[in-house]
């Protein structure tokens, strides 16, 4: 049976990959190959369910069948590279089947471990306080790839750990690969396999407006940074196609189910977007809107051209939100230690 981790060879192989087909591109290919459709579930349970690498362990599919797969298919999940390690979270570095890299990171919390994923190789946007909107953007991952982030990283908690929540807030713009993204959302939510609620699953981007209708219920973060288009145009490009009140007539747009509120998450840049006066304009651009506010202090990397806001800036900044009547939340990253903080993946090689 072929390799079932990424090498040279398989990133040249034109067969296709079969972590990269939902369940029903499953029960469609053995439906070709003149096979039961119920082989196509079975086989998506071995994959989704089980995260299996190996034709040989589906030991419930035919012989015949899994040598059928193993001359017409390929079966590549992204092969974990290096774990760094602390008491409050993991980076964890994946290469992939070309042999590009990228990050994902889980955070530990009191009473639950969440997987922060990644959906892009490097990142078009840009964005000046984020380093992996410094690296070249090489191409946007497959579903199978983001899907290889939680069956990897799921075999890796510690005893007593259960794996409890999603976040795609790691490398790229989750909405500027919708097709991946939305395809391996189908399989999170799916009871059948990953089985991850929708209340456990979230989504964090810069502001693709196009991108916001398609999105089912899950969580959504929106990454601002500030609350006026000169400042924001600056700070994140992506403000210059989707400026403020395009962006916020989309959220307004979004149905929210009883008693869930839309995230934003304002990164504060010492002398740059956390001035008292910036925080009342904070306020009143999300007036009318069913808001959180996270204000997370920048989180420094090498090269990077700010500083974190000082904790009586950030105190300020958050009491005039509290005083007009928001949820706000001081959020202190965790990873920093390792540069797997929130606006630090740059998927090095250790």
């Amino acid at each position: 049976m072929p390799n079932a981790f990424s090498t040279p060879e398989a990133a040249a192989d034109p067969r296709p990959n079969l972590p990269d087909l939902g369940p029903e591109e499953l029960v469609e290919l053995c439906a070709r190959w003149g096979e039961k459709p119920w082989r196509g579930r079975q086989l998506a349970a071995w994959l989704y369910r089980r995260g299996a690498a190996d034709l040989d362990r589906m030991t419930d599919l035919a012989r015949s069948f899994r040598l059928k797969l193993a001359e017409r298919t390929r079966l590549v999940w992204p092969r974990l590279e290096t774990v760094a390690e602390d008491s409050e979270a993991a980076k964890l570095l994946w290469r992939l089947s070309d042999g590009l890299r990228v990050e994902s990171v889980l955070i530990r919390e009191r009473d639950h471990l969440t997987l922060c994923l990644s959906t892009q190789v490097g990142c078009t946007l840009g964005c000046l306080f984020c380093r992996s909107g410094t690296l070249r953007f090489a191409r946007n991952l497959t579903s199978g790839e983001i899907l290889g982030q939680v069956l990897g990283a799921r075999s890796l908690v510690r005893p007593g750990e259960n794996l409890t929540n999603l976040v795609f807030m790691g490398m790229g713009e989750p909405l500027l690969n919708p097709r991946a993204v939305l395809k391996s959302l189908s399989v999170i939510n799916d009871p059948n396999f990953l089985a991850f609620g929708r209340k456990r699953v979230s989504l964090s981007t810069a502001g693709i407006v196009p991108g916001l209708a398609a999105l089912p219920e899950i969580g959504l973060t929106i990454s601002l940074a500030a609350p006026e288009d000169e400042l924001r145009d600056r700070l994140m490009p992506v403000n210059r196609k989707y400026p403020l009140a395009e962006l916020k007539k989309a959220l307004a747009a979004r149905p929210l189910a009883r008693g869930r509120r839309l995230t934003i998450a304002y990164v504060l840049l010492k002398g740059v977007n956390d001035a008292p006066a910036l925080a009342v304009k904070l306020s009143r651009f999300l007036t009318g809107l069913r808001v959180k506010i996270n204000l997370i202090p920048f989180n420094p990397w090498p090269g990077a051209p700010f500083e974190a806001s000082d904790p009586a800036a950030v105190a300020e900044f958050q009491a005039i939100l509290l005083q007009k009547g928001h949820t706000a939340t001081v959020r202190l990253s965790k990873g920093g230690a390792l540069s797997a903080a929130c606006g630090q993946l740059a998927a090095e090689a250790s």
